[in-house]
């Protein structure tokens, strides 16, 4: 019959669709064999041959997806992790993208890629995974920490803090509306951010608005909120750098007016000379000029109008710790050989590397307070609407302006604000006594630590616009007539010849500049500025050479009952410390140094995780100048091929005695992966040895605090003019605050400090997942927030707080989605979670007790809840 093998044909194929491929039997041995292969090349850790044959196998049998699942997972993440220290950046994307199209709804795949592009710097895209992680599963605890510290980087928490700022706000606007109805109608919001600004043009009448946003997110932020805020139509932005834009391929003509506020602490640390210099050269239109009777539409000018910048001198004890080494020793060691160390913040010793000439602070939140030494100056005016001016800016010679003491003090820093002239009637203050949402500026003096200033000194401030940024430098004291050089000028110091106070004072100053220690090397060694606070933490240091001595003790009376000496030789076996502690340390060294003096029955080899060759090169000069033996102190990652393997043994047959663990980040939370850590140490230690600290104790308490919700999230929309903007940027908002200082926290205590969680290290039987804590209110309000700190016990007798004095460290706090009300003799329940590292805390009120139940708790409107991931911030 005519066309009979043909329909046989497709009835063979149907059959074949119909059974499916893994029914044919040469389909069924492939994936039987190439099954076996990934199992095999699993078992010897051959992943990514293991990888291919799993794709093999689930695309010729999907069926096999549930069975097979787990170990494809694990065999995805082992052969990433290659890829990725290999630097294989395409075939580990590529990877991902093969297994999301086998499991394109497996959140732990998206996570985990996400993970991956945060590592790799592409932290647009890594929020987009985590973000898709959590839709598919709300209560992913991981992809919800990720998500939160990715915002952080994309978001950044200065954003919340002035778009609060409804007092900024609303003068940006009314300047807005003044050039608007002038006649300058077609405007440009350079750094639109949110877009608030461009919004506030089109609310004013302006025909044609235009935006540029560099950073992906923000661009994609603006463009939601424009459109919920019905100018989608009427406002164009558009996702580059202002520097890059063309007419007519960006905006159609020149605009008559630029708004902006790309303007740092320092003022011009985002460019704002840079992007102003193009925008008047290609994309605005020409000045007005003198007695010419052009209409505004068709001249062009630029809001703010001007800056006018301001200076004082100052002495705070918590700016010069962190930026000048203030101790001669820490526990047991003598640091003098280490010469003037200092941070690279307006430091001549790093000119050639990239850095920022100062950091900022709220000078009003500064723990200890600070003197004033000179009254606030007025050190330079920038004309925004002056091409001329802003090219000639950084082509200008440094100035010199003097500045007279009137306060006797130590000399820490110069701290810098400005002034923003909108227009002739609006003004924005960002100086230190202003109710404002900007922080100031501070350039730290690197000079001789004891030098102090008197009241009729002058001082000399150079100021300059270099590599866009605002330069401020004292370079020297005036006193009598006579000069002293803080820079290390050469002939700068000035030695009187006359005998008298005024001489002998000049000496002295020419001493300090000029004496050198016998072992100070040629150039200061530098060091980030919390590496210098940890340095200058005295307690924490004079506390583990305590806790390190009775260690050694013990574990040398422990090998003298034993008879433990080493076969043919008079020596002992030594004590092997490792520290692995994150940046600079010298823990380490105080480890050898106290086997130095120890009475145990050996000395110490010390290992030390430090690794830039200047720390190397310090710790080096002080083993030398404390008497440490060369061979005593070794830097571990010389011996170690990457991170995961810096927890090893010393030998082949030896085990530490000591591990050093850095558990708590700066900022206030515990690092990553720190309860794994502890697990991998506490296999590796000697009989008798130790984890230093053994535990962490977690204290925590309830405040009232308007000063973190405005840090925390945007406020409704009375702050932003009535525009709609919270909804989409409190997306970003994260449940917990870093870099706090409880000390100077606007804010009101609640309750009375109480433990709410332990991390033992030492002991893992000891350790729980969860815990809830009854706290007693104090003081009627509204709990807005849970502040909390460490109390580190280095042993069972030896402890160190993270909120003391001299601390290091900075304290943290969740801020709750839904403050509660409470009244005092309230009862508060707060539950901590354990998570992989990461604890998070939830918070609910209790009813007053009854006859009958007993506490029972109230409803949702009284519940609250936050979270605080376990790395403080740092990479995924």
């Amino acid at each position: 019959m005519p066309g009979s093998a043909a329909r046989s044909r497709r009835a063979r194929r149907a059959r074949r669709r119909a059974t499916g491929p893994a029914e044919q039997p040469a389909t069924r041995e492939l994936v039987s064999c190439s099954l076996e292969s990934a199992r095999q090349g699993v078992l010897h850790q051959d992943y990514g041959t293991a990888f291919v044959h799993y794709l093999l196998v689930l695309n010729l049998a999907p069926v096999l997806k549930d069975v097979a699942s787990e170990s494809f997972r694990f065999t995805l993440f082992k052969w990433a992790s290659e890829l990725h220290a290999l630097g294989r950046v395409q075939d580990l994307l590529g990877c991902y993208e093969q297994a999301l199209e086998l499991f394109p709804d497996d959140e732990v795949i998206v996570n985990s890629m996400g993970e991956h592009l945060f590592r790799m710097g592409f932290r647009d895209e890594a929020a987009a995974q985590f973000h898709k992680a959590l839709k598919l599963r709300p209560d992913f605890a991981e992809a919800r920490e990720n998500f939160h510290r990715v915002s952080n980087w994309l978001v950044e928490r200065w954003h919340f803090l002035m778009l609060n700022d409804h007092s900024r706000n609303r003068l940006y606007q009314l300047a807005i509306e003044r050039a608007v109805r002038q006649g300058r109608t077609t405007v440009l919001d350079i750094g639109t951010g949110t877009g608030i600004l461009g919004m506030c043009a089109k609310k004013a009448g302006a025909s044609e608005v235009f935006a540029c946003e560099l950073s992906k997110t923000m661009y994609e932020l603006a463009c939601e909120v424009v459109q919920a805020n019905g100018m989608a139509d009427s406002i164009q932005i558009v996702h580059m750098k202002s520097l890059e834009m063309q007419i007519p391929r960006d905006i159609p003509a020149r605009v008559s007016l630029v708004v902006t506020e790309t303007v740092d602490a320092g003022l011009l640390g985002e460019g704002i000379v840079e992007s102003l210099i193009h925008a008047w050269k290609h994309l605005l239109l020409p000045p007005p000029q003198p007695e010419s009777r052009s209409s505004p539409s068709q001249t062009g000018r630029v809001i703010p109008a001007s800056a006018t910048v301001f200076a004082m001198a100052v002495e705070c004890p918590d700016i010069r710790r962190h930026h000048r080494l203030c101790v001669s020793a820490v526990g047991g060691l003598d640091l003098s050989a280490a010469g003037d160390v200092c941070s690279p913040v307006n430091s001549p010793v790093v000119s050639g590397e990239l850095w920022e000439p100062y950091s900022t602070d709220r000078l009003s939140r500064l723990r200890g307070g600070l003197t004033s030494l000179t009254h606030p100056c007025r050190l330079m005016d920038i004309d925004f609407n002056n091409l001329q001016e802003l090219e000639g800016l950084c082509s200008r010679e440094t100035a010199q302006v003097r500045v007279p003491v009137v306060e006797d003090g130590v000399l820490d820093a110069l701290a810098m604000w400005f002034q923003l002239q909108l227009d002739q009637e609006n003004i924005i203050s960002t100086g230190p006594h202003e109710d404002t949402c900007w922080e100031q500026a501070i350039y730290p003096v690197q000079g001789p630590l004891d030098f102090k200033v008197q009241r009729h000194d002058e001082l000399l401030v150079e100021v300059s616009c270099q590599d866009t940024y605002l330069r401020l430098c004292c370079v020297a004291v005036v006193r009598d007539s006579q000069t002293f050089r803080l820079d290390g000028a050469e002939g700068g110091v000035c030695v009187a010849s006359a005998v008298g106070p005024e001489g002998e004072l000049c000496s002295a100053l020419a001493g300090l500049h000029t004496h050198t220690h016998t072992h100070t090397p040629p150039h200061p060694f530098t060091l980030e500025c919390s590496e210098i606070s940890l340095l200058n933490n005295l307690t924490y240091h004079d506390s583990f050479r305590v806790a390190m001595d009775t260690l050694l003790t013990s574990l040398g009376s422990a090998r003298g009952s034993r008879g433990s000496e080493v076969a043919g030789g008079g020596s002992s076996e030594p004590f092997y410390v490792l520290d692995v502690s994150e940046g600079f340390s010298v823990l380490s060294l105080m480890a050898a140094r106290a086997g130095l003096d120890s009475s145990g029955s050996g000395s110490v080899r010390a290992y030390s995780s430090v690794e830039k060759e200047q720390h190397q090169d310090l710790l080096r000069l002080l083993a030398h100048t404390n008497g440490v033996e060369e061979n005593a102190l070794e830097f571990w990652l010389t011996h170690v091929e990457d991170d995961s393997t810096r927890l090893q043994r010393p030998g082949s047959e030896k085990l530490w005695s000591a591990i050093i663990l850095d558990c708590i980040e700066p900022c206030g939370l515990t690092r990553q992966g720190l309860m794994e850590k502890a697990t991998l140490a506490r296999c590796l230690l000697e009989d008798g040895g130790r984890i230093f600290p053994e535990r962490i104790v977690v204290h925590g308490l309830l405040v009232e605090s308007d000063a973190l919700l405005q840090e925390s999230a945007v406020q409704g929309v009375a702050p932003t003019l009535g525009f709609n903007i919270a909804p989409f940027i409190n997306h970003f908002t994260v449940p917990v605050h870093v870099f706090l200082d409880l000390n100077t926290l606007v804010c009101s205590h609640l309750s009375e400090p109480v433990e709410l969680f332990d991390l033992h290290l030492m002991d893992s039987t000891a350790n729980y997942t969860s815990r809830s804590t009854r706290v007693r209110v104090s003081a009627p309000g509204r709990v807005t927030a849970i502040p909390f700190w460490y109390q580190i016990y280095l042993d069972t007798d030896t402890s160190v707080s993270t909120f003391c004095a001299d601390s290091h460290w900075k304290q943290a706090a969740v801020v709750l989605q839904r403050p509660l009300l409470v009244n005092t003799g309230d009862w508060v329940t707060l539950s901590v979670h354990l998570h992989n590292s990461s604890l998070s805390i939830s918070a609910v009120k209790e009813q007053r007790a009854t006859p009958a139940n007993g506490p029972v708790k109230e409803g949702d409107d009284d519940h609250a809840q936050g979270g605080f991931n376990g790395d403080g911030g740092g990479a995924c």
